[in-house]
């Protein structure tokens, strides 16, 4: 009977276990056939979209002062980073020839006013002489011909008069002149500024031909500045004037803000690529940016903040037609977005929205708010994402331990 009964419960053991092993393997299967998705949650965020590019940092105004005249710089009065203020002195070229261009200048205009005095008492007494020739001959106690030389005497010294006198305008502009290029040789800052870049040293002879010849470029006040960037045409449509600006500089780790003051015309093509530039003005505190720094700037464009989001890749998604629930369609009309969710049953199902502001990495939801916190499928979940999460994964990079015998018989036999 012991026997019997131990037998009896032998077999029980046994096809409870053998029980147990099938509904597991039948759980086992079920789970294998059920596809497994890539999911991410739609939860509030910030988005702003901004359009990336470099540029150079640069003076709002830059005065490039020069010289109109030939000569030998004879004192230079600033230097690189000098300060200067309006109407300072910055060179002095050599005046010695163009001061005594105006000394003579100024004696012909002298030795001319002189002749034109001569000019106006000639003329005075030739009047004087025809007035009393006209009455003689009324009296009949002179000529007629000597009334006609006494006119003639009078017309002559009106016309040398009227000769002087342009000769002294003509000495008057000389003057002018000459008074004009003595004052360039005093060079002086027509700006409140700085100088940033020095061409000349002293003792150098400057030769002045069609245009003039650059000493100093100042800068003007470097509490602000401006950054000069080039746009490619794709993004150029979406900035537009008074849009905020971040930029950075590689010398600071540190943020600056500024402001888009213009967007110019004149386009520029290199290696097929059409850009436009844009000027953006800063504040530039305790003058740390310097005229020439390679600054990255990023333009806002658009922001959307505590906006619904998820992740851009859920809408380049595509399920598979036979993990689609009943009634799904796979093709959607024109500019309809869809997102795809998966119900209990691990079938697919999709929800269509309306987008807004996109970065790089998400997209703005509008949707009611019942869809926030909610799992959206962005794909399926592959091998690689299936060792990863139960962490059997293997690096590719690792040292492999070393395997005796695998290349035995491979080398050439030595010889005798």
């Amino acid at each position: 009977m012991k026997t019997l009964f131990k037998l009896l419960v032998f077999l029980a053991v046994a096809g409870g276990i053998g029980f147990g092993a099938w509904k597991y393997m039948q759980g086992t299967e079920v789970k294998k056939n059920t596809p497994r998705y890539r999911t991410a949650k739609i939860l509030r965020s910030d988005i702003v979209r901004t359009v990336e590019a470099t540029g150079t940092v640069q003076p709002i105004k830059k005065v490039e002062v020069g010289t109109q005249v030939n000569g030998k710089i004879v004192q230079l009065f600033v230097d690189y980073n000098s300060v200067v203020t309006n109407g300072q002195l910055v060179a002095l070229i050599d005046p010695q020839v163009y001061q005594a261009t105006y000394d003579s200048a100024l004696a012909q205009l002298h030795q001319n006013e002189a002749n034109v005095a001569k000019c106006e008492a000639v003329l005075t007494l030739a009047e004087k002489t025809l007035v009393r020739k006209e009455k003689l001959v009324s009296r009949e106690m002179a000529s007629v011909a000597d009334y006609d030389a006494a006119l003639e005497a009078r017309d002559s010294a009106k016309a040398s008069l009227d000769a002087a006198r342009a000769q002294v305008e003509q000495n008057q502009a000389s003057v002018r002149q000459a008074k004009a290029n003595l004052d360039y040789c005093t060079i002086v800052s027509p700006v409140n500024g700085v100088v940033i870049e020095r061409s000349v040293d002293e003792g150098q002879t400057v030769v002045s031909s069609m245009n003039a010849v650059a000493l100093v470029n100042i800068a003007t006040d470097l509490k602000r500045i401006q950054v000069e960037a080039t746009v490619p045409e794709a993004d150029v449509g979406n900035i537009r004037v008074g849009q905020s600006v971040t930029f950075t500089a590689d010398a600071y780790r540190r943020t600056f803000k500024g402001e888009v003051k213009q967007i110019r015309l004149a386009s520029a093509t290199e290696n097929n690529v059409v850009t436009y530039p844009i000027i953006i003005e800063a504040d530039n505190p305790d003058e740390m940016l310097y005229p020439g720094m390679t600054a990255t700037i990023s333009v806002e464009t658009a922001r959307a903040d505590n906006a619904l989001a998820v992740t851009s890749a859920a809408f380049r998604f595509r399920p598979k037609e036979e993990d689609m629930a009943d009634g799904a369609e796979l093709a959607a009309p024109r500019r309809i977005r869809r997102l795809w969710f998966a119900d209990d049953a691990g079938k697919l199902f999709p929800v269509e929205i309306e987008t807004g502001v996109a970065d790089a990495s998400f997209t703005q939801v509008v949707a009611p708010d019942d869809i926030e916190g909610r799992d959206v499928v962005i794909g399926y979940e592959t091998t690689s994402a299936k060792a990863i999460a139960s962490g059997d994964t293997k690096n590719p990079f690792m040292p492999k331990p070393p395997q005796r015998g695998k290349n035995k018989g491979t080398a050439p036999e030595p010889k005798k």
